[in-house]
């Protein structure tokens, strides 16, 4: 150690003690903000018009919930020192939307939320390629956890076998085994009617029969008349529904044959995230969202709320921004994601599904919320919801 009492080495101390102020180039650099870029890419098609008076789902579900899950993250970010941001593009035009997203990839980007349907999901995918990261927030599709192995591409939002096995466990609980489905002809009610027959198959259920509604006709003046005809048939216990664009199901409601509950898409509905799930913290949640974009938070929103705030656990963890060091930790045993569901959520390493429980709901409160009690697995009973690992082709790699 220097002595600077002696006269000589007064100027040596002096160089030293300035050197010591000045701070290092490395120094500079651990002080910036490590930058986290998230694209938000909406992909809507026009939506053609309901035949009955079903609220419309808002124009930005979806984007404001990944614009909650960037504040939020930038709430805990700043004191350590992470930076999230987020562009994003809303387009009916499935061309320019991918052209966007390879711009925004030559451009370094390398994480996305995608909402959007499975088709334009798997182009995205294939267009991006294994470097990206991008988190499914819009396609419900079963096939993209079963037989459509994406690498590159994580599930926040449920698959809707996950949605009808919920709705089945209940169902089973209550003993109300023998269903009379009814489908719409759209495709995704045809896709959600096939998830209700495997569904009924799992937990035993009978379907006694189905009936495909096909009229072009305005339910609002003949619900009435029209409906107790159509479900006139073998004695049931329970209707079960697909209607995902709401055409008719909600004037089935009162209206059948037998006096019996409805669930499905209409009725005891099982969903993503309801503005009447309050528990866990959840009201929190809400209250946050509401404030911010004077309207309730929908399933879309609380899916893409849940891809930004996966990316930034595993920054969090990892110190890293980098896409495949983040991919590898979300599919690893250490990740754990504050969702306010009532647990830890994480994600299964072979179809890269987010597991979750599901709320079952009315519009006006929450019914239950599954897997229900006494449905069990050797690793998790979240895994009774949807496609487990043997049910699956998907191995993520």
């Amino acid at each position: 150690m220097l002595n600077c009492l002696k006269k000589p080495l007064l100027t040596a101390c002096a160089t030293l003690l300035l050197a010591s102020t000045i701070p290092s180039n490395n120094a500079l650099a651990a002080k910036q903000p490590l930058t986290i870029d998230i694209a938000y890419l909406h992909y809507q098609p026009e939506r053609p018009p309901a035949l009955s008076n079903v609220l419309p789902e808002p124009e930005d579900a979806g984007l404001a919930g990944a614009k909650l899950g960037i504040k939020d993250s930038n709430t805990t970010g700043r004191f350590l020192k992470q930076k999230y941001q987020m562009s994003h593009t809303l387009s009916d035009d499935p061309a320019q939307m991918l052209e966007d997203a390879k711009a925004r990839y030559a451009n370094g980007q390398r994480l996305f939320i995608a909402n959007m349907p499975s088709a334009e999901l798997q182009a995205l995918s294939k267009a991006l390629g294994p470097d990206a990261l991008i988190f499914n927030a819009g396609s419900q599709a079963d096939e993209l956890r079963s037989e459509i192995c994406l690498n590159n591409v994580l599930h926040t939002t449920p698959s809707r076998a996950m949605l009808t096995d919920a709705l089945g466990q209940w169902l089973n609980a209550k003993r109300l085994k023998e269903w009379l489905l009814i489908s719409g002809s759209q495709p995704e009610d045809k896709a959600y009617a096939a998830a209700l027959k495997r569904t009924a198959k799992r937990f035993g259920a009978e379907i006694v029969d189905e009936k495909q509604w096909s009229f072009d006709t305005d339910l609002r003046r003949t619900a009435q008349k029209e409906v107790p005809l159509f479900t006139q048939t073998d004695e049931y216990d329970v209707v079960v529904v697909a209607d995902e664009r709401g055409d008719f199901g909600e004037y089935l409601l009162y209206n059948t044959w037998y006096p019996r509950p409805v669930a499905g898409t209409q009725g005891l509905m099982p969903v993503t995230w309801h503005r009447v799930v309050e528990q866990w913290g959840a009201a929190q949640l809400q209250r946050r969202f509401e404030k911010k974009h004077k309207r309730w938070m929908t399933g879309k929103d609380y899916a893409a709320w849940a891809g930004v705030r996966s990316i930034a656990e595993s920054v969090t963890q990892t110190k890293s921004n980098d896409a495949a060091t983040l991919r590898q930790y979300i599919l690893s045993d250490k990740f754990q994601l504050a969702a306010f569901k009532g647990r830890k959520l994480n994600y299964r390493d072979w179809s890269g599904q987010l597991r979750q429980p599901i709320p079952l709901i009315h519009p006006r409160a929450l019914v239950s919320q599954s897997p229900q009690q006494g449905f069990l697995h050797p690793v998790t009973d979240l895994d009774t919801l949807g496609f487990d690992k043997p049910e699956s082709r998907c191995r993520m790699q």
